[in-house]
């Protein structure tokens, strides 16, 4: 039987309390000097000098740890006003000490109380070691590590409380509020959502609460400025409904209109071309079968070899076509999968996927800023020719939409391939159709555009006591193309819980060691905005104390856990998972993570981690339970709390479980002494990572692709720098185990007896792990006079990780080497670019352990 969620939490035994010592009200009501809200920054008094020497250390690092090193508490406080995350209780001074006990008056002891000349000497001896260890730790040669106000818990009686606190009902009451209407970035329905959020961040108690406000380029439908018609010949006019229908809801609410985020205002005519999945190698196709392109209107199903739709347009775009219509067909996510709306969960003849059409694999965020933050007084540049637009107009279809114009095809163009054939009932012959003989099909895409329309990130944070400058942020997006019961509401509806649950803790006494950010991004489904301008307006920050970025988008749209990211997070993933137990089963979910041949993903650009990761060198992580292919209707208005509570997630164990797997990952991450990442793992996968690009350039070079003749690309500095990597990682873990293995024994989060100079070199190491991704980045500074960045899309810094630049949804390893081999087949700029990340890659090893 699964865990119960819900119900009253069991009391977090403190660390006093485990050993027996006796105290009283440590788990009361809300310590009375923290504020709910209203964070201030610390002051520069409660910084301190230290008379103690430092460990040697090297260019950029050395100002940054000395900041570390100093605002560790490790000496008296000056006064009572430091801030309260560093009010540790203090040991007077041995003088004092000593003054106070030569004024102590005894009575006078009977003789046959007297002890004996050997009890007598063993007490002296007690006492001179107790002396002894007294002054050590007055001198800071030992240390008693605590809380900010005193209170200590043990490590696993925080899990017990987070695992127990996780409640259903609370889940349940978020998503209800959050699918109560459509949430579109920018409209009331999303600002609405925002304060929701906001009140509940100050319910939780957070230390810091703000807005976080920006002002970008939106585009919403007209009503009466969207047509898609066959106008020629007469006898096959036909008029598209465009909408959906909605199934009754009380109260009564209204479907959000058909279109696509970042279209191309427009109002065209032309021949009707069918091009299957809308792949570039689709439409090479039909130029190979002398299909007139020029000026038509393409019409493309979702899904296939382009899973990004904003690349369809552009591949459509590039092969001449004046514009795009993009269907959802039933052989990929409609009837021929199974039961649909209402009787099941496959989408349905009247049902469309709306979504965004920028290109975000080109370029992340707001399209009029790429590269800095849209704030009201930043420059813009221009919609027309924007690098991360499309240049034709396009709408999304229904295949109940798409069927009349397939049906007009017959005969014109050529018949297409077997693979090429669709789902849609009653088309007798599938054909290409051809720009000189088609079907006239009107296409209009007339649209309110904005440059400038404010959108807004609710972001709260909770202070650490030890480091906090260093942050870990949990990230959901909040805006949605309808009601978002799956995409993003069952994503969001975790981040509450998780708020919530971190908000008991907070109400307890307990602190981290570094800070938590919560973030609530809006803006994300259209290009990722709100993330993205959040983090280019902090980027200098984020690059120098950010540690990780955990991101959750559509929570639970299934049973089937899946994971992507960062190597460095597969370890404290894996450890999270061994505690979990999944819905339904007596399995854990590291069980069943390792008996189903489950791996860590690699990130593409298909959520807000992209910033962080491939911007700011920040550590990333995406999560959720996934079902099958196309499995619920995405993007769609029929995508309620209906049909999430009928068909994904009945009881809201699969969203309480995510809720419970990422509280447990904030917390390791952020309280752990040594900050939890794995190296050996990353190395591991930087060295496949090598082989597999070796492995596809040989193919490449191999299949002809290359002239004949042409030199072979040399990856032996890459493959050295690897190497390193590996001896680096393997040198710095070994460290850390044997830190673990003396200090860690009795209380794992707690190092009772850690020398100063001990925690000076754990702190070090936590700074050198937080900055490893930072190193990675390929930035102006650091390559000799170029812009930095992977070539042609500049915003990308990352050497290693990055989206394939014709997949926005893929991943691709070392992508500024691919996309000039495989992309531009310039060899001579790929081995340019192999030397760029090798010589990152190999500083990056070397700062690990220097």
């Amino acid at each position: 039987m699964p865990r119960p969620f819900g119900g009253p939490s069991p009391p977090i035994p403190t660390y006093d309390e485990a050993v027996g010592a006796e105290r009283e009200g440590l788990l009361g009501s809300r310590p009375a000097g923290r504020q709910p809200v209203g964070y201030q920054p610390p002051s520069d008094d409660s910084r301190r000098n230290s008379d103690v020497t430092e460990p040697e250390l090297d260019d950029e690092d050395d100002r940054e740890l000395r900041h570390d090193i100093e605002q560790m508490e490790l000496e008296e406080p000056e006064s009572s006003s430091t801030r309260r995350s560093r009010l540790f209780s203090r040991l007077p001074k041995f003088t004092e000490f000593r003054e106070h006990l030569s004024g102590v008056s005894l009575p006078p002891i009977p003789e046959y109380m007297k002890p004996s000349w050997i009890l007598l000497i063993r007490f002296l001896a007690l006492m001179l070691v107790l002396g002894i260890v007294y002054g050590l730790v007055v001198m800071r040669v030992l240390t008693w590590q605590h809380g900010p106000l005193g209170i200590q818990f043990l490590p696993e009686s925080i899990r017990m409380h987070i695992q127990w606190s996780v409640s259903t009902e609370n889940i349940k009451t978020y998503l209800k509020e959050i699918t109560f209407d459509d949430h579109i970035a920018g409209t009331k329905g999303d600002f609405f959502l925002a304060e929701y959020v906001e009140n509940l961040y100050k319910e939780a108690g957070l230390d810091g609460i703000f807005r976080d406000d920006y002002q970008v380029y939106l585009n919403y439908p007209r009503v009466d400025g969207r047509r898609v018609a066959i106008i020629e010949p007469e006898e096959l006019r036909f008029e598209a409904i465009l909408e959906e229908a909605i199934e009754k809801q009380d109260p009564p609410r209204h479907p959000t209109l058909a279109f696509h985020g970042h279209s191309k205002s427009g109002n065209i005519t032309g021949p009707l071309v069918y091009a299957n999945y809308g792949a570039r190698e689709d439409f090479d196709y039909l130029k190979s079968q002398n299909v007139n392109l020029t000026g038509s209107i393409a019409l493309v199903k979702y899904y296939g070899t382009q899973g990004d739709r904003a690349l369809k347009v552009k591949a459509a775009e590039l092969a001449g076509a004046a514009g795009c219509l993009i269907y959802s067909d039933p052989a990929d996510d409609g009837f021929l999968k199974g039961p649909v709306a209402p009787d099941g969960p496959w989408r349905r003849a009247d049902s469309l996927q709306r979504g965004a059409v920028s290109l975000m694999s080109w370029v992340v965020g707001d399209v009029l800023t790429p590269g800095w933050a849209s704030t009201s007084g930043a420059d813009r540049l221009s919609v027309e020719n924007n690098p991360g637009l499309v240049n034709i107009p396009s709408l999304p279809l229904a295949w109940r939409d798409a069927a009349p114009l397939l049906a007009a095809l017959k005969g014109h163009g050529k018949q297409v391939p077997e693979n090429w054939l669709g789902g849609v009932p009653d088309i007798s012959e599938w054909w290409t159709g051809d720009a000189g003989s088609s079907p006239i099909v009107h296409l209009m895409n007339l649209q309110d555009e904005v440059e400038k329309q404010p959108i807004r990130n609710i972001i709260g944070k909770i202070e650490g006591y030890e480091q906090p400058e260093k942050v870990i942020y949990l990230g959901n997006h909040r805006d949605a193309w309808c009601f978002g019961a799956v995409d993003p509401g069952t994503g969001t509806a975790v981040l509450l819980e998780v708020v919530r649950i971190f908000g008991t803790l907070l109400e307890r006494g307990w602190r981290p060691r570094r800070s938590i950010v919560f973030a609530s991004w809006d803006g994300e489904e259209y290009n990722l905005i709100g993330s993205t301008e959040h983090v280019e307006e902090g980027i200098a920050s984020l690059r120098k104390d950010g540690v990780a970025y955990l991101n959750i988008d559509t929570g639970v749209a299934g049973h089937n856990l899946r994971a992507a990211g960062n190597p460095l997070l597969e370890e404290v993933l894996l450890t999270v998972l061994s505690r979990v137990t999944l819905p339904y089963t007596n399995e854990s979910a590291a069980d069943n993570w390792h008996n189903t041949g489950k791996k860590l993903e690699g990130l593409g650009a298909g959520s807000d981690y992209v910033a962080f990761q491939d911007l700011a060198g920040t550590a990333s992580f995406d999560i959720g339970f996934e079902g099958e292919e196309a499995g619920f209707p995405y993007h769609s208005c029929q995508e309620t709390l209906d049909y999430f509570e009928r068909f994904v997630d009945p009881d809201y164990l699969y969203v309480a479980t995510l809720a419970e797997i990422m509280s447990l990952m904030v917390y390791e991450l952020a309280d752990a002494p040594m900050i939890q990442f794995d190296f050996n793992a990353y190395a591991r996968a930087v060295s496949d990572y090598v082989n597999q690009l070796k492995d596809d350039a040989t193919v490449q070079f191999v299949s002809g692709v290359f002239p004949a003749g042409q030199p072979n690309i040399d990856l032996t500095s890459l493959e050295t720098a690897a190497k390193s990597f590996v001896d680096s990682a393997y040198e710095f873990m070994d460290w850390q185990k044997d830190w673990t293995r003396r200090l860690l024994g009795v209380d794992e989060y707690n190092p009772l007896l850690e020398s100063r100079l001990t925690a000076i070199e754990r702190i070090t190491r936590n700074v050198r792990m937080s900055n490893f991704d930072t190193h990675l980045l390929d930035l102006p500074t650091s390559n000799k006079g170029r812009e930095g960045g992977v070539p042609g899309r500049t915003q990308f810094k990352h050497v290693v990780y990055g989206p394939q630049l014709w997949s926005g949804y893929d991943e691709a390893y070392f992508p500024h080497i691919r996309d000039a081999l495989f992309e531009y087949k310039n060899i001579s700029q790929a081995q340019e670019m192999v030397e760029v990340v090798a010589e990152r890659l190999e500083y990056a090893s070397h700062k690990l352990n220097h």
